[in-house]
């Protein structure tokens, strides 16, 4: 068994790890205010750019538009959810950061890819 596949899966299981974290820690109360503006937006930015890249090593290079549709959408959703959380708010500059993470992540990962794994 090639290293490939096993690695796939180990990135997999990061990103179920990351968003059951996330899914959990985002509508606790000590969420609000826990890194201050602007790093908040680093954070965000952060965030997303781990999980993008980890997706697109778990799932393939090609599957990058399934990637940045997917967390798009997930960001999306998560500054609409914190309308029903209390101390929270969401925020359009929020998702910029999350959409730029997004789109860095999947580039580094895209990158770092083809020089790991060349096309066959």
């Amino acid at each position: 068994m090639s290293r490939v596949p096993r690695f796939h899966r180990h990135a997999l299981l990061l990103v179920a790890l990351l968003l059951s974290f996330y899914f959990w820690g985002n509508s606790q109360p000590e969420a609000v205010g826990l890194i201050p503006p602007p790093w908040d937006k680093l954070a965000h930015l952060g965030w997303y750019a781990v999980l993008s890249g980890l997706l697109l090593v778990a799932f393939g290079r090609r599957t990058w538009p399934w990637v940045l549709a997917g967390t798009l959408l997930l960001a999306g959703w998560d500054e609409w959810h914190q309308f029903a959380l209390p101390g929270r708010q969401p925020g359009l500059d929020d998702w910029l950061a999350d959409a730029l993470g997004i789109v860095a992540g999947i580039g580094i990962s895209h990158a770092i890819g083809r020089r790991l794994w060349p096309a066959r």
